[in-house]
């Protein structure tokens, strides 16, 4: 048996919308599909494929990495490390995006990312590894 990696990622998120528009309109991507019933939004940027799926009810205000069994991050590579620099400058002031950390090396280096909370509540890692 073999798998051949990920066909799509699903992310439950508290707005559909805002996450739908900063994928979109923040990052680029495009809707490929969706589900208005439950609701959801699929995009892609013709690599990778995520589901967004609104978030029903409040019992879960947010997503605890340290407490809680599931998504810890996803993460995206970026081509350059100018790109890495030039999409953290337009993503850190998109509206109800929360910065964790700016630009630095993960670890020792060489890879360099950042970390943001999108604004439906998904944490994101964006990075670039020369390697």
């Amino acid at each position: 048996m073999t798998t051949l990696g990920i066909d799509h990622l699903g992310l439950t998120v508290r707005d559909l919308a805002a996450s739908r528009d900063f994928f979109v309109e923040c990052l680029g991507w495009e809707v490929f599909g969706g589900n208005e019933a439950y609701p959801a939004a699929y995009v892609t940027n013709g690599h990778a494929k995520l589901t967004l799926w609104q978030q029903k009810g409040d019992w879960q205000a947010g997503f605890d990495r340290h407490a809680n069994v599931g998504l810890h991050h996803t993460a995206l590579k970026v081509p350059t490390e100018d790109e890495l620099n030039t999409l953290y400058s337009h993503v850190k002031d998109w509206p109800g995006v929360e910065v964790e950390f700016a630009p630095e090396f993960s670890g020792k280096g060489p890879k360099v990312h950042f970390m943001v909370l999108e604004p439906g509540g998904t944490r994101l890692e964006f990075s670039y590894d020369p390697r």
